[in-house]
């Protein structure tokens, strides 16, 4: 004890600079209510009780708090270096991949990038073991799979696997699915396409099946019912937050375009 009483003060000065920074973390993330009254007792006083909890709180709270925020900061930057490589690249590494680990995810990311390289045929063959195996009714494998064939202007193939998915999993899950099979169905010129249509429109997640169908109406020579749904859109755009804008702002911008096709 006698060989530490030199740095007594030292030590003591330290906790309290601890006890300062604990104290404003604490507050900031509102932590409970007993820690920063030790905290403040310790940074403001010092004494034996204050500075045992500043000491505590830097293990238990400040420093894992800390390996956290580094740990997101390093991901962050992961995902930053990650695109800025050339697709290709990654296209290859996400091969290696699956080479060393065949997974669902590793599957899904290499054939995303694989349609985002503007190669739908090569991504579809990435799929293709997930659609005969226990995926094979997955709605995320489906609908992925069905957007390809889409794609690859392969409609009746896209059809069938639409017709596979599971409207119940979720309301966005029905109204993708059903959104997605209205157009395989129209550009097979399906009369059925009109009332997938509609089914899609009902509890609708997004703005897409709405904006579409009014185009399919526009073609089918069917104008006024058109512009009645334009309309509606117009109304819904107007009373939308600016969230709900930015999120659908591709089917709004879709409307507006279509409206002046309709003066």
């Amino acid at each position: 004890m006698d060989a530490l009483s030199p740095y007594l003060p030292l030590i003591s000065t330290i906790l309290r600079g601890l006890a300062l920074i604990g104290l404003i973390h604490a507050v900031v993330t509102r932590q409970q209510v007993y820690w920063i009254v030790m905290l403040l007792f310790g940074a403001v006083f010092g004494g034996l009780f204050g500075l045992a909890f500043a000491a505590v709180y830097t293990f238990m709270v400040l420093i894992p708090a800390a390996r956290g925020g580094s740990r997101v900061a390093g991901q962050a930057v992961a995902r930053g270096v990650e695109a800025l490589k050339p697709l290709d690249t990654r296209i290859r590494e996400a091969h290696e991949r699956l080479t060393e680990s065949d997974t669902l995810q590793h599957r899904a990311d290499l054939a995303a990038l694989q349609a985002r390289a503007g190669r739908p045929d090569e991504a579809q063959a990435t799929l293709a073991p997930l659609l005969s195996g226990i995926y094979a009714d997955d709605p995320v494998v489906l609908l992925t799979s069905a957007e390809l064939d889409l794609a690859r202007n392969d409609f009746s193939t896209a059809e069938s696997k639409l017709n596979r998915v599971d409207l119940r999993t979720s309301a966005a899950t029905r109204t993708r699915t059903l959104t997605l099979l209205a157009q395989a169905q129209d550009a097979q010129g399906k009369a059925d396409a009109d009332q997938t249509y509609r089914d899609a429109i009902t509890g609708a997640t997004t703005e897409e099946p709405r904006a579409r169908y009014a185009a399919y109406l526009i073609r089918q020579g069917r104008t006024e019912d058109a512009r009645t749904l334009l309309d509606q859109m117009a109304k819904t755009e107007s009373r939308a937050t600016n969230l709900y804008k930015r999120q659908e702002r591709e089917w709004f911008q879709m409307a507006a375009g279509l409206r002046k096709e309709l003066k």
